[in-house]
């Protein structure tokens, strides 16, 4: 085998795979894999069609706006209906799971992620990532890995970056720890780092995308009881997860994960945020665009049958410019439990066991004309 893809194997598939080039199968990387500085290009590129959007809108029920109709978007400045952002999150995501996540124990969090360019039907999508801390568990068993992925378009333009952390099994407990390294993450992005959607305001029609309420409109420390719920189904779960690419064993592999910790498959984080973001339309309608991913946290997991609630609070506010705000939101999901007056937290600070999601970003929402 030549040095360069000995090298191309390694940066791919991990160091245990380069030396056994005659596996033909991807047994995915485990903790004692990763090192700091590693760089990893992953597999299949996607071009995101208008087929799709469609599906993804009938698995998750959203109905923004700026995302479902080209007069819109047309009329707010754009092409045409842009790419939901999640979508755009979820695909690029789905890319880094066979390099990333095939082995993890429980995806932890998500931190510093900015939407940095439109993604239309059409497009082609890669991802990329490095990684850029490991901290091995008390256990000896499993570790915690830190990468950075960014996803680019077909223009090799940055279109989103984000960081995630993620519990790894270890291949052999017995191999020794890494010195551990903790990337030094902001607690939020930045007001002056968010990056401005290129849409314009004027031909903003509130009245098609649902309603009056602006920027203005809303105040620090609010909270929103989206009220609506869905109950996530076996079949929809599945679907999406594919239509990300996503090939987590613990959402698919039911022979596996019948003699698990659960018993039965786990649904995809990303299931949750997009179901919650599509509730959140009832309150939230002007605020489609997510510009800014600050913190997320998978508080417990979500299976088929349960039933997702939703509320929001708004952190903080910040003006964009050009007739355009954001809010910095804060969106609590929970499972078979309406979230009117709810506290998600224990006075032991833990999360209920019916929370599955908190998720705080940034979203963009008209000023009042």
């Amino acid at each position: 085998m030549n040095q360069s893809l000995k090298d191309a194997l390694t940066g791919a598939f991990g160091d245990d795979v380069a030396k056994k080039a005659n596996m033909k199968a991807n047994p995915g990387n485990f903790f004692e894999d990763f090192h700091v500085g590693m760089e990893m290009v992953h597999a299949t590129p996607k071009t995101v069609t208008e087929g799709d959007v469609a599906l993804y809108t009938g698995l998750t029920g959203s109905r923004y706006a700026l995302f479902s109709a080209d007069r819109f978007a047309q009329d707010c400045g754009l092409e045409g209906a842009p790419v939901d952002p999640l979508l755009a999150f979820h695909v690029i995501f789905g890319k880094t799971v066979p390099d990333i996540s095939l082995n993890a124990v429980a995806n932890l969090g998500y931190g510093d992620g900015k939407f940095l360019g439109p993604v239309f039907p059409g497009d082609t999508l890669n991802s990329v990532s490095e990684v850029i801390g490991v901290k091995e568990n008390s256990n000896g068993k499993t570790g915690v890995v830190y990468v950075r992925t960014t996803g680019i378009n077909q223009n090799d333009e940055p279109v989103l970056s984000y960081v995630r952390w993620v519990m790894v099994n270890k291949r052999d407990v017995a191999s020794p720890a890494p010195e551990a390294v903790l990337p030094d993450l902001p607690d939020a992005v930045a007001a002056e780092d968010l990056v401005r959607p290129i849409m314009q305001v004027e031909g903003y029609n509130p009245v098609l995308a649902g309603s009056p309420h602006f920027y203005e409109d809303y105040e620090i420390g609010e909270k929103i009881d989206h009220v609506d719920a869905f109950t996530v189904e076996e079949a929809e779960h599945q679907i999406a997860t594919r239509l990300y690419q996503n090939t987590a064993k613990v959402h698919f592999n039911q022979h596996a994960q019948s003699q698990g910790r659960f018993g039965k498959r786990l649904i995809y984080g990303g299931v949750a945020i997009s179901l919650a973001r599509s509730i959140a339309f009832n309150g939230l309608a002007n605020a489609a665009e997510i510009i800014a991913i600050n913190a997320g946290t998978h508080c417990n997991p979500m299976f088929s049958g349960d039933t997702v609630y939703a509320w929001s609070e708004v952190l903080d506010k910040a003006d964009l410019g050009d007739g355009l705000g954001a809010l910095r939101l804060r969106i609590v999901a929970t499972k078979d439990l309406p979230c009117a007056d709810f506290p998600y937290k224990g006075e032991d600070g833990k999360y209920l066991p019916n929370v599955i999601l908190d998720f705080d970003y940034w979203a963009a929402i008209p000023m009042k004309g």
